[in-house]
């Protein structure tokens, strides 16, 4: 999948990424009972609690987009903002995606659930070398709209997430020879507690914020249903 990204360092240039091996890590959290407390609340969908963390779900690259209006299926999607990292010429990037999820199918698959909505993307990244020093001050921020207004569904730092190169790391481990940090890899990282709880929205709103460098990764998209024929 063909991706185009503004990279905003110290100066501004396009490039345009293959992506061919598309990672989602689930259960990213560093704070355990942060971990059980996200657990709780996909068991209050239905979802089971997973086997161990964090765990990694290898999902078709052709699910990422950077359109802002997405189809989906029924009314049991909702989306999770998360910090995505990719690899271009042998460097790391960072970015903001979605991972957008079935509900109703997570509480039968997991990972069939990620598998069958698209994954949003942002079209702006930073290269990790540029906030790996400062990784955990970056914050991560969502938004629903519901019942009329925008409402924070999501608002924490990235201080409550592993690190990409820990993340890199123990997929290594897991993936073996499957695994790879080669140009064409890409990662989601991981999300944040829901404000409210878990719950669709046809519309949604990102932010991937850097205080310390002053910059801002914005992303909003829409998804218009389709109807569940039986």
């Amino acid at each position: 999948m063909n991706l185009s990204f503004s990279v905003s360092d110290n100066h501004k240039k396009e490039i345009n990424v293959d992506i061919n091996h598309l990672v989602i890590a689930g259960w990213t959290g560093r704070d355990e009972q942060a971990i059980l407390h996200h657990i709780r609340e996909l068991e209050a969908l239905g979802v089971p609690p997973p086997g161990a963390f964090p765990l990694f779900y290898r999902v078709a690259a052709n699910q990422l987009s950077q359109q802002k209006t997405l189809e989906v299926l029924g009314e049991n999607t909702s989306g999770e903002a998360e910090p995505f990292i990719f690899s271009y010429e042998d460097e790391l990037y960072v970015s903001l995606a979605s991972d957008h999820t079935d509900r109703q199918l997570e509480t039968v698959s997991v990972a069939m659930s990620k598998q069958v909505c698209i994954k949003p993307v942002a079209s702006e990244a930073w290269s990790l070398s540029s906030i790996r020093a400062h990784w955990d001050q970056l914050r991560l921020r969502a938004w629903i709209h519901e019942a009329g207004e925008w409402r924070l569904y999501q608002d924490g730092l990235l201080a409550s997430l592993r690190t990409p190169d820990d993340l890199l790391a123990r997929y290594r481990d897991t993936a073996g020879p499957l695994a790879t940090t080669n140009n064409g890899m890409a990662m989601t990282c991981g999300t944040l507690a829901a404000i409210g709880g878990i719950r669709p929205a046809v519309d949604f709103r990102m932010e991937l914020i850097d205080e310390v460098l002053g910059r801002t990764i914005r992303h909003q998209y829409h998804t218009p249903l389709l109807p569940v024929v039986a």
